[in-house]
């Protein structure tokens, strides 16, 4: 094998048991779970609003723009849900650039995974200690989900890792939310086929041990649009894209049927503002439409303390270094719009 072995990693064990969540907020995240989940199925007609920096580079920025979410949560807790994205696992299409925080704690130094999975612990952890809100994030690599399991109410499959067997096996293991993004292509039926195999037990090898999943009722579906072979992006958001999937739930035998809709990515095309224009579309389907009301269970959006993005080393506090991301303001004003129209 041409691998260079640099370091041997601590356990998840190991990281929880140096930086071990206290006992209330695992009572805390016990119930945020719960809500999400009556949201999901149907128990609960409140909306997710899964919000926050495309990456989460640095934790004094994020924690800044979570602390700010707080006092949103407390006026819209009668309608809404409000996830912090604490996206730490920055997948690239082609490999390069910033990976994000669990490769490189700092992102103008080089990587180094082991400070990387401690740095991402504390910062899902302080989060949720300051603010009360338990955290989402993307499962970029399946043998890592036990390093955050514990404070993650909320779990993305991305568009590449949708169609791998490892993540629909460990998300068919979780006990929270896990949402099955569609992939590049928009195939909605590889999407389906994700949240299919991750509603059913399996057996399956997992960091060394033979496991036993029970299967996952919360696996639902997330639209985040696709790109055509000419690289154009075609989104996914509109009346007849929502209708279509309820259609195509209901000819599979699947609990819970339930969407995300993500507003960047390709149903944006990456113009982050449109994300406001987006929001407000999907809540019009709602409203329209009782098949799409009862499918559409929340909007997932890109949002940072300044708006646009930066590269890496420019500085500029509280602003992408990734995608770009709806600044505070638009997106303070849009999370009240969603909480008066849901």
């Amino acid at each position: 094998m041409g691998f260079q072995y640099v370091n041997n990693l601590p356990s998840p064990e190991e990281i929880k048991e140096r930086f071990p969540l206290p006992a209330e907020y695992q009572a805390l995240k016990i119930e945020r779970d719960q809500a999400i989940s009556d949201v999901l199925t149907g128990k609960s007609d409140k909306f997710l609003v899964i919000i926050g920096p495309c990456s989460a580079d640095n934790e004094e920025s994020v924690s800044d723009y979570v602390n700010r979410l707080v006092a949103v949560q407390e006026k819209t807790k009668d309608r809404l849900i409000l996830i912090p994205r604490i996206y730490t696992n920055k997948p690239r299409t082609t490999g390069e650039g910033y990976k994000g925080m669990l490769h490189q704690p700092d992102p103008e130094k080089k990587p180094d995974m082991h400070e990387g999975l401690i740095a991402i612990r504390r910062m899902h952890m302080n989060v949720f200690l300051e603010t009360g809100l338990s955290t989402a994030d993307e499962m970029l690599y399946p043998e890592n989900l036990g390093y955050l399991d514990d404070i993650m109410s909320y779990i993305a499959i991305g568009a590449r890792s949708v169609e791998n067997q490892q993540h629909r096996l460990t998300s068919s293991a979780c006990d929270v939310a896990v949402g099955m993004k569609n992939p590049t292509s928009g195939d909605l039926s590889v999407m389906l086929n994700s949240v299919v195999a991750a509603q059913q037990a399996h057996d399956f090898t997992y960091r060394g041990w033979e496991v036993r999943s029970k299967g996952n009722p919360l696996a639902h579906t997330i639209l985040r649009g696709a790109v055509n072979k000419h690289g154009q992006c075609i989104p996914n958001y509109h009346f007849e894209d929502l209708f279509l999937l309820h259609e195509m739930y209901s000819r599979r035998n699947l609990q819970n049927p339930a969407c995300i809709v993500d507003t960047n990515h390709s149903n944006s095309s990456k113009k982050y503002k449109e994300q406001i224009r987006i929001s407000k579309e999907i809540l019009h389907s709602r409203k329209h439409s009782p098949e799409i009301r009862s499918l559409v269970k929340g909007l997932m959006i890109e949002s940072y303390i300044e708006p646009g993005c930066q590269k890496v080393g420019e500085g500029f506090y509280g602003k992408s270094i990734t995608d770009p991301c709806l600044g505070w303001e638009d997106s303070e004003r849009l999370i009240y719009e969603i909480a008066e129209n849901a």
